[in-house]
C-alpha cells in the first residue's frame, strides 16, 4: 500500500488502463491463437528481437509467479505454523513448494483441472463474501478521506510507486491468452474470460482495500513515517489482516477459509506460473529463440523439463532473498513491458496486415490513412509505456535486476544465433 489512502482510485486508474490491455489481448489471441501472448503478437508484427524481448520479459513474470506464489503461500500457513511467518523458514518452505511442483511436472502427472476449478469458485466466493461483510460492517467512509494527506501521504513518489505496482492486482492476462490454442472457440471464450476478469478483479480489490483502510487507517508512526498497520503487520497475508478485525463470533470460521484457501489457490497458481514457463519455452524454442538444451521436450513426460527444472531455481533464488517487496517490483518490471509490447504490435498489424481474420475486433476505432486504429491501444500502449518508466524510476533494485535479466537474455539469444549461423555456413 505504497499509495496509502490514495489505494482505491489507484486500484480503479490501474483497472481501466488494464481494460484496454485485456481488450488488445482479447483481439490478439483470437487473431492468433497460439501459446507466446504478446512475444507471439510481436513476432507477426515486428520482428524476432521484439518478439524474443516481449518473451523474455513475460518469463520473467512467470518465474516471479512461481516465487511469490509459493512465498506466500507458506507465509500463510504461518496462521498454523508461527515460524513459518519469518524468514529464512517461509522462504525454506516456499522453494520446497517450488520443488515438489517440479517434481510432479517432470514426471507429467498433472494436476486436475476439475479440482482447481472448484478450488478457485470457493475462493472467489470467499473474497466476495469478505468483500460484502466488509461494506456491510467496516468500510467507513469518513475515515477514507481522513486517511488522505495531499502531497504527504503518500508523496508524489510513493503515488507513483503505488500506480506501478498496482499492476500486480491485474495478473493473469497472459495466461488466458495463452489458452487461445487450447480453447474450442477462442473467438467467444477469450473475449467474455478476460472481461469478467476486469470486472471481478477491479471490484473486489477496489473494496477490499477501502475494507482494509477503514480497519487499517493511516498514522505517523514513531519516525516520522506514514503508514497502515496492515503492511506493518500483515504484508505477506494482507486478506487475513482483513479477516482479523471481522467480528469475533465468524472470525475463525473465515480465518481458516482463508488461509485453507489462500494456500492451495497460490501453490495453483505457481504450477499455473510453471506451466506458463514451460510453454512459453517451448514457444521459443519454436521460433528458435531459445537453445534446444532448453525448450526440448521430455519424449516421456511431454513437457520441456530442462526449461522447468532451470526456470524453478532461478526461482527458488528469489525466494530465498525473502523479499517480496522485490518480487513486486520484478512483476511490474516485466508485466508493463509485455502489456506495451502487446498494444505496439496490435496496432502495428492494424496496419501492416488490416484483411488479417480478426474473429474479436476491438470496438472504438479511429481511421488513420484508412486504418482502424484501436483508440484502447494507444491509450492502453502509452500507459503502460509510461508505467513502465514509473517502475524504473521508483524501483531501484527491480530496475538492475529487471535490467540484469533483459541484458542475459539479449546476450544468450545472440550467441544462439550466431552459433546457428556459423554451423549453417559450415554445411
Amino acid at each position: 500500500m505504497s499509495a496509502l489512502g490514495l489505494t482505491p482510485p489507484v486500484l480503479m486508474v490501474s483497472g481501466i488502463i488494464f481494460l484496454c490491455t485485456a481488450l488488445t489481448y482479447a483481439e490478439g489471441a483470437t487473431m492468433l491463437p497460439e501459446a507466446g501472448g504478446s512475444g507471439a503478437f510481436a513476432f507477426r508484427a515486428f520482428n524476432p528481437w521484439v518478439s524474443f524481448v516481449a518473451s523474455w520479459v513475460l518469463m520473467l513474470d512467470y518465474i516471479v509467479t512461481m516465487s511469490i506464489s509459493a512465498f506466500t503461500a507458506v507465509s500463510y500457513l504461518g496462521y498454523y505454523i508461527p515460524v513459518l511467518k519469518d524468514w529464512p523458514m517461509n522462504s525454506l518452505g516456499g522453494i520446497a513448494v517450488v520443488g515438489f511442483l517440479v517434481f510432479i511436472n517432470i514426471r507429467g502427472v498433472q494436476t486436475s483441472s476439475r479440482f482447481n476449478i472448484v478450488l478457485v469458485f470457493i475462493d472467489v466466493i470467499t473474497q466476495i463474501s469478505i468483500a460484502v461483510l466488509g461494506v456491510l460492517l467496516i468500510i467507513n467512509l469518513p475515515q477514507l478521506v481522513h486517511n488522505i494527506h495531499w502531497g504527504v501521504a503518500p508523496t508524489m513518489n510513493q503515488l507513483l510507486f503505488g500506480i506501478s505496482i498496482s499492476m500486480i492486482a491485474y495478473t493473469g492476462i497472459e495466461t488466458v491468452s495463452n489458452l487461445g490454442s487450447e480453447a474450442r472457440h477462442p473467438e467467444k471464450s477469450i473475449p467474455w474470460a478476460v472481461i469478467l476478469v476486469f470486472l471481478m478483479v477491479i471490484t473486489l480489490w477496489t473494496l477490499l482495500s477501502m475494507t482494509a483502510l477503514s480497519a487499517y487507517p493511516v498514522y505517523q508512526n514513531a519516525e516520522g513515517h506514514w503508514v497502515t498497520d496492515l503492511t506493518q503487520r500483515f504484508l505477506h497475508d494482507p486478506i487475513l489482516g482483513i479477516v482479523n478485525v471481522m467480528p469475533l463470533s465468524i472470525r475463525p470460521i473465515l480465518s481458516f477459509c482463508v488461509v485453507f484457501l489462500a494456500f492451495t489457490i497460490l501453490v495453483i497458481a505457481t504450477n499455473a506460473g510453471m506451466l506458463g514457463a514451460s510453454r512459453l519455452a517451448y514457444f521459443m524454442g519454436q521460433r528458435e529463440q531459445l537453445p534446444g538444451v532448453i525448450s526440448k521436450v521430455s519424449s516421456r513426460a511431454r513437457v520441456p523439463a530442462n526449461a522447468i527444472i532451470i526456470f524453478s531455481i532461478i526461482a527458488s533464488g528469489l525466494i530465498a532473498t525473502g523479499r517480496i517487496t522485490l518480487l513486486a517490483d520484478l512483476y511490474a518490471f516485466g508485466a508493463v513491458l509485455a502489456y506495451t509490447t502487446a498494444h505496439a504490435s496490435i496496432i502495428a498489424l492494424r496496419v501492416k496486415e488490416p484483411n488479417l481474420p480478426r474473429p474479436f475486433k476491438i470496438p472504438f476505432n479511429i481511421r488513420i490513412r484508412n486504418r482502424e486504429i484501436p483508440v484502447t491501444a494507444i491509450i492502453g500502449g502509452l500507459a503502460t509505456f509510461v508505467t513502465w518508466f514509473i517502475v524504473v524510476y521508483t524501483h531501484a533494485i527491480g530496475r538492475i535486476v529487471g535490467f540484469a535479466w533483459l541484458g542475459i537474455g539479449l546476450l544468450i539469444y545472440y550467441a544462439y544465433k550466431r552459433r546457428k549461423r556459423r554451423l549453417a555456413a559450415q554445411r
